[in-house]
Order: structure tokens, then C-alpha cells, then sequence
């Protein structure tokens, strides 16, 4: 499984973002390839389907299953609710997905 975490530079979420993914991916106990992934130029915002920083795709999708047919793409803050990170459920939901994918 492969996670990426999309920002930009100055972004005050992807670290906390990170520390969350990496959690919940160890108190799972998974494996997975954590990737950092800073989006400087424009051009790159709709090839990365960049939703905003931090935006968090496992294994190419992003984890919000809402926000997978959005085409909003842009150099902006991401909002997950009243949040800059994604929710903790939301991300064990996400890589739960992505082992079932796997398995399944």
C-alpha cells in the first residue's frame, strides 16, 4: 500500500497530517510506504488531483470517498470539516479499503 500525502510548502496541516497517517498505519498494524509530496507548480495540481494540502490518496485515491469525483483542483488549503487534517476515522477507513483491495 502506498500513501501519499499532497502540500504545499508552508502548509501548517501536512505535519500533523503525517503523524496521523503514520498512527494509524502502525496501531493497524500495516505496511505501507508513506510518501511526502510537496505540489509547487499550478500545472501539477490537476495531474496530482491535488484537493488542497493536505490531500491524502491511498493507493492513488483519495480518502475521502466523497471528494474522489471532485475536479476542484487547486493551490489552496484543504478543509476536512472544521479540520486541516483528515479525520482518524476517515484515514482507518481509507487503509482499510486499500488492504481490502489487495486481499479481496
Amino acid at each position: 500500500m502506498r500513501i501519499d500525502i499532497l502540500y504545499f510548502a508552508g502548509c501548517p496541516n501536512h505535519l500533523p497530517t503525517t503523524e496521523l497517517v503514520r498512527d494509524v498505519v502502525q496501531s493497524l498494524g500495516l505496511v505501507a510506504t508513506i510518501r511526502k509530496v510537496e505540489v509547487g507548480a499550478t500545472e501539477d495540481v490537476a495531474r496530482m488531483r491535488f484537493l488542497g494540502s493536505p490531500t491524502v490518496q491511498v493507493d492513488g485515491q483519495d480518502v475521502d470517498p466523497a471528494a474522489r469525483n471532485r475536479a476542484d483542483y487547486s493551490l489552496a488549503c484543504r478543509m476536512y470539516g472544521r479540520s486541516g487534517s483528515p479525520p482518524r476515522a476517515l484515514m482507518e477507513q481509507a487503509v482499510r479499503e486499500g488492504t481490502s483491495d489487495r486481499t479481496g
